[in-house]
């Protein structure tokens, strides 16, 4: 039985072609070329004027706070569910993470939670795009344009979403991005910074470049204590290449997520799968199913049935608030969040996974399903049958 991976990248002979030529030659006087194509070609993409390529997407957000002058007694409105990498910049530049609660259906900030979370010392909104889904943002820019505070989108999960037109990253102050190697788009490692505000767009260049201003004519000067967040050349050959088939990476990860929405649609009273909203398109970088609060659903349960049928599978992020972090705050009041990581779990999701794949996944979680909902002589319909069972599987 073949191993299901949760994600691997999609790198074909382009990659290959333009990496081997990044090697070989892609120094001296060429040293930049395939990084200034890639940013050119992913502003582009994106709509915007400016972007910077970076080591990861976390320097990106470090870089972008710092030029917005965020630093010590600020404080940094965020979602209690996310990866820390968001917010670990925020700790990184001296302000405090303030910790608010998620939307249900898209697991992206509640726009009434950012509002009343605003204080004197609010110098800034994360928007995360979680799992593909986007972020309800015309709530978000209205709250930051009545407050003057600017809204950072966070799209680092996000490469080919979209909100009423415009792509994720697009829309906010500054977005941020990741080329790590389980994203839609990869360079391996790697990230972007994008804004269409060109002071912010020089402040941030000069940063990523020890602090040595564009134009400065005198050599090895710098203006400030800067950063080295840069990415390479070899980085950004992969980059070009993938940029070039950007679309068929996101169109074969859409189809993904229709064969699971196919497939666990025998379970849709049971579980949801990400949303879609009108005048949103999602990314679905990584489809995730989570379990309705009626169901008596084991998280641990079903990843050890994964594992044992050699499939890979997430976890939901658990709530920053329950990380014992210096710099995080806790406890809070984030319900939603507080409810949602034990009955969700990621799906694999790589460009080559075909139907017979997404079957595999799916037969293990109707199995599941079937066996904890069952556990209390409840008949459910799964696989297309009704089932009742007296097995007991150890579940909660």
């Amino acid at each position: 039985m073949s191993r299901i991976y949760y994600t691997k990248p999609s790198i074909g002979e382009l990659e290959v072609r333009y990496a081997t030529d990044a090697a070989a030659n892609g120094w001296g006087e060429r040293c930049y070329e395939y990084i200034d194509r890639f940013e050119k070609g992913f502003a582009a993409f994106l709509d915007v004027p400016y972007a910077i390529s970076t080591s990861s997407c976390t320097g990106a957000m470090h870089m972008g706070l710092a030029a917005l002058g965020i630093g010590s007694g600020d404080e940094v409105i965020l979602a209690d569910i996310n990866w820390i990498a968001t917010a670990a910049p925020i700790v990184h530049v001296g302000a405090t993470p303030v910790l608010v609660d998620i939307l249900a259906d898209t697991w992206c900030l509640d726009p009434v939670k950012v509002e009343a979370a605003i204080t004197p010392r609010t110098k800034a909104i994360v928007a995360t795009h979680l799992y593909g889904s986007v972020c309800a943002m015309d709530a978000l820019l209205d709250i930051g344009k009545r407050h003057g505070i600017p809204v950072i989108e966070d799209s680092a999960e996000a490469i080919g979403s979209s909100y009423r037109g415009k792509r994720a990253g697009a829309l906010g102050t500054f977005g941020v991005f990741s080329f790590h190697g389980t994203k839609t788009l990869t360079t391996g490692e790697g990230g972007m910074f994008v804004t269409s505000d060109r002071a912010l767009y020089e402040r941030v260049l000069t940063l990523s470049n020890h602090g040595r201003a564009r134009g400065e004519t005198r050599q090895f000067w710098p203006a400030s204590i800067g950063f080295k967040y840069k990415m390479s050349n070899l980085q950004a050959a992969i980059g070009c290449a993938q940029l070039e088939r950007i679309d068929e990476l996101i169109a074969q990860k859409r189809a993904i997520f229709q064969m699971y929405a196919k497939a666990l649609a025998p379970l849709s009273s049971h579980l949801s799968l990400n949303v879609e909203h009108p005048e949103t398109v999602n990314g679905y970088w990584m489809p995730t199913a989570v379990f309705h609060e009626h169901v008596n659903f084991d998280r641990d349960a079903l990843l050890a049935a994964f594992k044992q049928h050699e499939i890979d599978g997430r976890v939901f992020f658990w709530p920053l608030s329950m990380l014992d972090l210096e710099g995080l705050q806790g406890p809070v009041d984030t319900p939603v969040a507080h409810g949602i990581y034990r009955r969700a779990v990621n799906l694999p999701s790589y460009h080559d996974m075909g139907h017979a794949e997404v079957e595999r996944v799916a037969a293990v979680i109707r199995q599941v399903c079937c066996r904890s909902v069952n556990d209390g002589l409840q008949p459910r319909v799964t696989g297309g049958s009704s089932v009742l069972r007296t097995t007991r599987a150890g579940l909660p």
